[in-house]
């Protein structure tokens, strides 16, 4: 497992929003969100509070069917919308 490139407050949420991920297992940034019970509801439930936490707006043009695959994927979407590639601050 790869060390997680992201700050708690964003694991966070993101576990929130996995009801089918044991809350001891590690979050790996290669996850598959679905298979861990992220659908499509939760995943704009998540994105809004994302952009809430990180101060980011998601512009849609950024959005693509693989935006939300994996705890990764995500966190290169925020970093994405940040700007400048980096991660959100």
């Amino acid at each position: 497992m790869r060390e997680a490139p992201w700050p708690p407050e964003f694991e966070k949420l993101l576990r929130a929003n996995l009801p089918l991920l044991d809350a001891d297992a590690p979050l790996d940034p290669g996850l598959n969100l679905a298979d861990h019970g992220l659908d499509s509801l939760a995943t704009v439930g998540l994105l809004m509070d994302l952009e809430e936490l990180l101060g980011v707006t998601i512009p849609d043009e950024l959005l693509e069917q693989t935006s939300f695959q994996d705890p990764l994927a995500v966190w290169q979407l925020m970093a994405s919308a940040a700007g400048d590639g980096a991660a959100p601050a």
